[in-house]
C-alpha cells in the first residue's frame, strides 16, 4: 500500500510539474478525438433526422445496422481500417497508416453509430408538431429544422458527449492504426498500455488520472443535461 501511494504521489507530481511529454500525449488524445467528433456530428445529425422524419425503403435496415454497429469492438474497427490502409490494401497509396488522420478516421467510425442512434432517439422523442407548427407560422425549411434542433438541444449535446467519451477512452483502434509512435500518434490510452507493459507505472497512473478526470467531467455534464431535459419535459 505504501509503494502504491508513493507511485501515485509521483504520478500527481509529474502532472502538476507540467511534464511536456505527459501533456503532449494528452494533447494528441484531445486533438484526435475532438477532430473526430466534429467531423462525425453533422452527418450523424442529418442522417438521424432523415431516419426520424422520412419513411423510405430500407429505413429499418439502416436503423438495424446502426444499432448493430453500437457494440462492435474497437479492435475490430482498427483491424478493418488497418487492412484498408496497409501498403497492400486498397487505400494503401494514401499512406495514412500510423498517422493521426488514420486515428481520426477510426474514431469517426467508432462514434458515428452512437451519434446516429442517440440523435435518432432524441428526434423521435420530440413533439412531432414542432416542424408543422413552424412551417405553418411561415418559417422556411431551414428555420423549422433549427427550431427542432433547439427543442432537442440537450439530448443532442448528450449524444455528442457520449460519443466523445467513447472515443477518448478507446485503445484498440488507436493502437492498430496509429502505431503508438512517440511525439506523433501516442495518446493517453496507448501510452498507458505501453508504460504498464514496461512496468513503468508512474506515467501510466498520471495519464490514468487525466482519463479519470475526463470521464468524471463527461458524466457530470451528462447528468446535468439529463436533469435539464427532465425539467423541460415537466414544463
Amino acid at each position: 500500500m505504501t509503494e502504491f501511494m508513493a507511485i501515485f504521489a509521483s504520478a500527481v507530481q509529474q502532472l502538476l510539474s507540467g511534464d511536456p511529454l505527459i501533456w503532449h500525449i494528452v494533447g494528441v488524445s484531445f486533438s484526435v478525438s475532438l477532430s473526430a467528433i466534429l467531423i462525425a456530428s453533422l452527418p450523424a445529425l442529418l442522417i438521424s433526422f432523415s431516419l426520424a422524419y422520412y419513411h423510405f425503403p430500407g429505413r429499418w435496415v439502416i436503423i438495424s445496422l446502426v444499432n448493430s454497429l453500437l457494440g462492435i469492438p474497437t479492435v475490430v474497427v482498427g483491424l478493418l481500417l488497418y487492412l484498408l490502409l496497409s501498403h497492400s490494401g486498397p487505400l494503401g497509396e494514401l499512406q495514412l497508416l500510423f498517422t493521426r488522420p488514420a486515428m481520426v478516421i477510426g474514431q469517426v467510425l467508432l462514434c458515428f453509430p452512437l451519434l446516429v442512434a442517440m440523435s435518432l432517439v432524441a428526434f423521435q422523442a420530440a413533439d412531432q408538431r414542432v416542424l408543422e407548427t413552424a412551417r405553418t407560422l411561415g418559417a422556411t425549411r431551414l428555420q423549422a429544422f433549427l427550431t427542432l434542433l433547439y427543442e432537442v438541444r440537450f439530448a443532442l449535446i448528450a449524444a455528442v458527449i457520449a460519443g466523445f467519451g467513447r472515443i477518448i477512452a478507446e485503445v484498440g483502434c488507436a493502437m492498430m492504426v496509429g502505431g503508438n509512435i512517440l511525439h506523433h500518434t501516442r495518446n493517453i490510452t496507448t501510452a498507458i498500455a505501453l508504460e504498464t507493459g514496461k512496468g513503468e507505472f508512474v506515467q501510466g497512473i498520471a495519464l490514468g488520472v487525466v482519463l479519470l478526470m475526463v470521464a468524471l467531467m463527461l458524466n457530470v455534464s451528462l447528468g446535468w443535461i439529463q436533469s435539464r431535459t427532465r425539467v423541460l419535459q415537466q414544463l
